[in-house]
């Protein structure tokens, strides 16, 4: 072979080689038919059996695809560059006042003061403002309806950012009213103290009378006085709802409980059509466990079943059910150290709390917020919960609540955009929260917790299982009030309020309103003015949760018997948890999130599996 020759079959091979090599090179970035094209024209380059004309024209005709295809992707990549510089920009002037909105809110419970309420309020309003810029939002506009993004981090941010620019598109006048209006009304409600006599009782002393007094005078006594705040309330929430309506409508939505939802990423008649499923399938179960209640306590109070009152039924709004069943939960919890329990049994899963509870402020104080909440400061660790701790089981379950959400936030993705370090919906992450707080009453988990034995375990079963299922059954007729006033109270808040909120409790808790009485109860229900229109999603959370924990009893660890299952010193459940839940953020919309995780999106028929029977 002469030298020639070698050496044009050398550049022969040395240009299928480069050919071969842009093909790889160019076929992340192409569609199906011009991968294909490029292959063919590889083929045929590397082979004899076209001429050069046609070698020619076949390699123009792929060379313009690939010029046209080359323009497209540059657009994206310019495109997505744009994106990038804008939402940086932006989260250089919203993270920082975001964080510290989240410090001066949580001081403001903390100390129950007006003047950091004020500064709370007034950091809000400045957070409110950069939304509500016009300019911004035509840009997020076109960046949400361009065809040349690609890439699915950027596409979920500018999202939920739109979202978030989108519910502020009003006069900025009206938002800001709004925010103070708020703000004021949850500073009353944080001062508020029930008062007997000259004393005034605390919320945890106030639920301790309704649970365990027998005396029918006391009890109508403090359960009515409970409900005075309402009055002090009252007129200022109805002006709220009505300013929260007219910023609603001039964003093009019918009222406020709309534009909520649906900035909320759901549907308001799917989220109807859930609660109309869930009343079906309650209302039977519901009926024959309200009457057993009903026989209890009328037996309880000595008085005949026509004549309960509201204030018998061992709760401000029987959110919760009556001790009704043998069991004493709280006798587990009298004499024990719930932090301790809760600290251990988090670290055993694989979910170390200890450094959350650290920084958080967990007893009760003069003028703090009595409620329980949980609050991500920064969305980089900084998580707190608050608390007003006390040795019960009522305790028992809040902290192993407020603790779920705080691990939710605080195993989150730190690669993941500020945007998408958040859970993937509010309910996802109330649905963690429940799964945990459903602990209290297992008698497996107080079993592997509380060092109770196999046989005093067994022998609370039945009832335990028993005060769970009521639990849900009564949680889920009062959330049916919550969900409808709400919906009803936004379509026209000018009707008569109160009755509006007794006779859904009449229909759905089959509670009877007191005679004659016309009191504007429902304001002091404080999730109505300080959380407005988001109590379905503590629903649904309960039906994710049952959901969740099917998933890791039957899937991840294996059990043939997932009742029983209380997680205690199995890491592989908090694993599963961290990968599948709180390390995906909101980077996929709250039912693709649920189906990656369970392989199903959110379905009733976890939580019918476990509780209506």
């Amino acid at each position: 072979m002469n030298l020639n020759k070698r050496l044009k079959e050398t550049d022969t091979l040395l240009a299928k080689r480069r050919i071969l090599k842009i093909f790889i090179l160019l076929k992340q970035n192409l569609s199906l038919s011009l991968r294909f094209s490029v292959y063919l024209t590889y083929l045929c380059l590397i082979t004899n059996h076209l001429n050069k004309t046609m070698k020619k024209l076949l390699l123009l005709s792929v060379s313009m695809m690939l010029l046209v295809t080359g323009c497209k992707f540059y657009q994206t990549r310019v495109m997505e560059y744009k994106l990038s510089q804008f939402i940086k920009e932006r989260e250089k002037v919203f993270v920082p006042l975001t964080i510290e909105s989240n410090k001066l809110w949580y001081t403001a419970a903390v100390s129950g003061k007006e003047e950091d309420y004020k500064k709370s309020a007034d950091i809000s309003v400045q957070i409110t403002k950069i939304f509500t810029n016009k300019e911004e939002f035509e840009k997020l506009k076109s960046f949400k309806e361009s065809v040349e993004l690609k890439d699915p981090i950027l596409l979920r941010q500018v999202e939920l950012m739109y979202l978030n620019y989108l519910g502020n598109q009003t006069d900025t006048t009206k938002l800001e009213e709004s925010i103070r209006m708020q703000s004021v009304i949850e500073n009353k409600f944080s001062a508020f103290r029930v008062t007997i006599g000259s004393e005034k009782l605390s919320d945890n002393k106030v639920d301790s009378i309704l649970r365990n007094s027998t005396n029918a005078k006391e009890l109508e006594n403090v359960w009515k006085s409970s409900k005075l705040i309402g009055a002090e309330v009252a007129a200022d929430l109805v002006i709220l709802v009505k300013k929260r309506n007219e910023i609603a409508k001039s964003l093009g939505y019918s009222n406020f409980q709309e534009m909520k939802l649906k900035l909320g990423e759901q549907d308001p008649k799917e989220i109807e059509s859930v609660f109309d499923e869930l009343d079906k399938l309650t209302k039977d179960a519901y009926i024959k466990l309200k009457g057993e209640i009903d026989i209890y306590l009328s037996k309880r109070f000595s008085i005949p079943v026509d004549k309960l009152m509201p204030w018998h039924y061992q709760n401000r709004f029987f959110q919760e059910a009556p001790a009704i069943y043998s069991v004493d939960l709280d006798k587990y919890y009298k004499n024990i150290n719930i932090l301790g329990v809760a600290k251990k049994y988090y670290k055993g899963i694989g979910l170390d709390v200890d450094d959350i509870l650290a920084r958080s402020d967990l007893y009760e104080k003069t003028g703090k917020n009595q409620h329980a909440f949980c609050s991500d400061i920064d969305h980089s660790g900084d998580v707190r919960v608050l608390l007003n701790l006390r040795n019960d089981s009522y305790w028992m379950n809040t902290i192993l609540h407020e603790l779920g959400h705080g691990a939710y936030a605080k195993y989150n993705n730190p690669q993941l955009p500020f945007l998408l370090r958040d859970a993937a919906h509010a309910f996802t992450t109330e649905a963690i929260a429940n799964m945990f707080g459903r602990f209290n009453s297992n008698p497996f988990w107080i079993r592997d917790n509380l060092g109770i034995s196999s046989e005093e375990a067994q022998k609370i079963a039945a009832d335990c299982q028993n005060t769970a299922r009521l639990d849900q059954l009564v949680f889920s007729r009062w959330s049916q009030v919550m969900f409808r006033f709400e919906k009803s109270m936004y379509e026209n808040p000018d009707q008569d309020l109160s009755k509006l909120w007794w006779d859904l409790v009449e229909k759905y808790q089959m509670m009877k309103r007191p005679e004659g009485r016309n009191q504007p109860d429902w304001a002091s229900k404080i999730h109505v003015a300080t959380v407005p229109c988001y109590y379905h999603n503590y629903l649904l959370g309960q039906m994710l949760a049952s959901q969740l924990y099917y998933t890791i009893g039957e899937k991840i660890l294996g059990s043939q018997t997932p009742e029983n299952e209380s997680f205690t010193g199995k890491p592989e459940a908090g694993k599963f948890l961290i990968d599948k839940v709180f390390k995906p953020g909101a980077l996929f919309s709250w039912n693709e999130m649920i189906e990656k995780a369970t392989g199903e999106k959110l379905t009733a028929k976890y939580y019918a599996r476990q509780y209506v029977k």
